[in-house]
């Protein structure tokens, strides 16, 4: 199968870019995600050797800061289980669960934040989901096309 490319929200406040470089193996599973599209896409579609864009949210400014890689598929989220963790789900059961996670590897952080304000005016990014109105997912697909210009942008 193809690599295929995604943009994943954090904020800095709960879990950067450094936080991510800074876990053991510089590895980490990607808990939390509390919404059923994304949790699908955890699930079902985000695959061993796809790349990530790692964005920064709720920050100024928010953006683009690095690249990750999915090291491990969808597997049930333990944090929903455990009533310690902070994502803790009380609904869910892990005979049938309703979270997901994958796991990321930091690869490196980019030269420069590629900010939302500019991925919204470049040309090529039109269509890209995070600038789009209303698109709130803390996973999103992206396209190789997008890959590339945010990339390009970043080193320019």
């Amino acid at each position: 199968m193809a690599r295929r490319y995604w943009l994943m929200k954090s904020e800095p406040g709960c879990f950067s870019l450094d936080d991510l470089e800074a876990s053991p193996g510089r590895i980490t599973c990607w808990d939390g995600v509390r919404n059923y599209q994304a949790r699908n896409m955890l699930r079902d579609d985000l695959k061993a050797g796809d790349g990530v864009l790692f964005y920064h949210s709720n920050t100024k400014p928010v953006g683009v800061v690095g690249l990750c890689e999915v090291v491990r598929a969808g597997y049930p989220d333990p944090t929903a289980f455990d009533p310690r963790a902070g994502h803790f789900d009380p609904k869910s059961d892990p005979a049938r669960p309703t979270w997901y996670v994958v796991d990321v590897r930091f690869v490196r952080a980019l030269p420069r934040c590629v900010t939302l304000d500019e991925l919204k005016r470049a040309p090529g990014l039109e269509d890209m989901k995070v600038v789009q109105r209303g698109q709130r997912l803390s996973v999103q697909p992206v396209t190789r096309q997008e890959w590339d210009i945010v990339l390009s942008l970043a080193e320019g």
